[in-house]
């Protein structure tokens, strides 16, 4: 074969291979306007990529409007005071708020369940560890709300690992039950803030009164915010 007719015989089989190629793409594209018409923009994506492995992985970048992916800022799923106490603690202790957000919802669901002020749960977090959730007392209470493992393994879920007093979701719902317990088997919340620090003891309720008094400070965010409190 003389070098021209090589040349030419090259060139015929790329533009076919091209055409071809065309060919594929454009029934494809039918294929995913049909689709979408239909109402299925994301069955289309799935089409597309189960027809062209070549089609790009930000193609699915489209597959939900915002809307229906949940793109609410997360914040928004806090009770108006526990948002506002939410940001005063970050500010406070200079942590992340981003990161703070899973302890206050677990609070929030926390109080729910129990029956508990939700600003009284985080007000035993901060006197307890300071919203450090790695915090471990000499005694050996670990995490947010300074849990004792030893007394409480019962609580735990059935697949928890066995750094699981550390997570702050798992100390915090943990946490919020034995406060409930304690307050009922006590018969007030004084005497049974004063149980769960292991202080029944203190005539003064030292450990009570910090508790009590965090709260009402965190109570007043919202107002302080408001301007009706200099």
């Amino acid at each position: 074969m003389s070098a021209t007719l090589s040349d030419r015989y090259f060139l015929a089989r790329s533009n076919s291979a091209f055409l071809n190629y065309l060919h594929v793409d454009l029934a494809i594209a039918v294929f995913a306007l049909f689709f979408f018409l239909a109402g299925g923009l994301g069955k289309s994506i799935n089409l597309i990529r189960s027809l062209s492995p070549v089609i790009p992985d930000f193609a699915v970048s489209v597959e939900a409007p915002p809307s229906s992916r949940g793109t609410e800022r997360p914040a928004r799923r806090l009770a108006p005071a526990m948002g506002a106490a939410l940001e005063n603690v970050a500010q406070r202790y200079r942590v992340s708020a981003e990161a703070l957000l899973p302890v206050f919802e677990a609070a929030q669901a926390a109080g729910r369940e129990w029956r508990l002020d939700p600003l009284l749960i985080v007000a035993v977090i901060s006197i307890e560890s300071r919203f450090n959730p790695y915090s471990q007392s000499p005694m050996g209470a670990q995490g947010l709300m300074q849990i004792i493992p030893r007394y409480h393994q019962e609580k735990l879920p059935k697949d928890a690992g066995s750094r699981a007093f550390f997570d702050p979701v798992t100390n915090v719902q943990i946490g919020a039950r034995i406060l409930q317990e304690a307050i009922r088997r006590q018969g007030g919340l004084m005497e049974g803030l004063q149980y769960y620090a292991g202080a029944i003891d203190d005539v003064e309720q030292a450990y009570a009164n910090k508790v009590v008094a965090e709260k009402n400070r965190l109570e007043q965010v919202p107002r302080r915010k408001d301007g009706a409190i200099s």
